[in-house]
């Protein structure tokens, strides 16, 4: 038999108690619905996106809702003969996307990258890292340096955005050693699958306001401040700098330097000559005794002491600085992972671009360098 209830005593609440919990709901509103403030600069805030696509990579829905209905996505309205691409990036506030193919990270990379003085709210940061141990080291080390610069460094210092693409396909090579990279025999597979990850890369950050793309290898660790705007003010559609690398000449017992990108040349009929003697599929590869093309490399056309805004035409260009003008993106013009003309990636995007009216151009009195392993 049920024995009926007693009264229930409720316990008095502490006044104490009671204030707090008030103070804290009130706390809790006024985070949730009052105004959000921001530490940036109003330089800053004119240059951020106006909505979440930035770049239009996915879809975007509104988080308000009518009637318990998702709103549907906005329409956003893009008029690309208002973006600029001139020879004064800065005072035209041009946006510049710098792609990097990542499979190591080097800390000096990231060093020279911050140190560029070309305002960095207009700067978007892409990358693409291979599928496997080395690339997911680069990753992690990658993601320490954003966090470290985007949430805690300087306000001078945070880029507008940054992208970070892992690739969909596995790297040709089990080693990224230089050595290993630089085997005639490796050329085909390695140089076709960059020519893909930069195509991903590229095809998936450019958005409708870049005026510039800057191609900026992961081992080019120095480089002048004003490298954006050093090379821009050539108003090229492609404009290539010189590539070195420092190194201990044990000749001289001291500090040297050398050419490392042979892939910026001049034409030569020595190499058409061989290029009409392949196949379709065959490739024409420069800086190799075997295959002696004898074109003119800029990387031995540098000259202490002359102008470092002399201009050469280029044939050929390497990756691992390269500024673009967008447009020549937007044409059409990528990264061949097939034999184009006998030239595949960097050099094949340079004959492709020709082909659609945009010349290349080389600046070989001005120096950037590369890590030395």
């Amino acid at each position: 038999m049920a024995r009926p209830l007693g009264p229930v005593r409720l316990k008095k609440t502490n006044p104490v108690t009671v204030v707090l919990g008030a103070a804290l709901c009130i706390f809790i509103l006024y985070f949730l619905i009052g105004p959000s403030t921001s530490d940036f600069s109003p330089a800053r805030k004119a240059a951020a996106a106006l909505h979440p696509l930035s770049p239009p990579t996915s879809p975007f829905r509104k988080a308000t809702s009518t009637g318990g209905k998702v709103a549907p996505p906005p329409v956003i309205h893009y008029n690309l003969n208002n973006v600029t691409i001139s020879a004064n990036p800065v005072e035209n506030k041009e946006n510049v996307l710098i792609l990097t193919p990542m499979a190591r990270f080097y800390q000096g990379y990231w060093d020279n990258l911050l140190q560029l003085t070309y305002p960095h709210e207009l700067i978007t940061l892409g990358f693409i890292l291979p599928k496997n141990k080395e690339g997911n080291a680069a990753t992690t080390e990658l993601q320490k340096q954003i966090a470290k610069t985007q949430k805690s460094g300087p306000e001078k210092d945070r880029f507008k955005s940054i992208i970070i693409l892992r690739q969909d396909f596995d790297p040709p090579l089990p080693s990224q050693d230089e050595g290993e990279r630089h085997k005639m025999q490796n050329q085909r597979g390695r140089r076709a699958a960059m020519a893909k990850a930069r195509n991903s890369l590229l095809f998936t950050t450019l958005g409708p306001s870049t005026s510039w793309v800057l191609w900026l290898d992961a081992d080019i660790i120095e480089t002048p401040r004003t490298l954006i705007q050093d090379l821009a003010r050539h108003d090229k559609p492609l404009t290539a700098p010189n590539c070195f690398q420092r190194y201990y000449n044990t000749d001289t017992k001291k500090m040297d330097e050398r050419p490392y990108d042979f892939n910026n040349w001049q034409d030569s009929p020595t190499a058409q000559e061989i290029a009409a003697k392949m196949g379709p599929d065959d490739i024409l590869l420069e800086g190799y005794a075997d295959m002696a093309t004898y074109r003119a490399l800029m990387a031995y056309m540098y000259k202490e002491g002359e102008d470092i805004h002399q201009e050469v035409p280029l044939d050929g260009v390497g990756g691992t600085a390269l500024l673009v003008k967008a447009d020549v993106h937007r044409d059409g013009a990528m990264f061949p992972a097939f034999s184009f003309y006998h030239l595949i990636e960097t050099e094949g995007f340079a004959k492709m671009a020709k082909r659609l009216g945009w010349q290349a151009t080389g600046l070989p009195n001005y120096k950037v360098y590369h890590y030395n392993e």
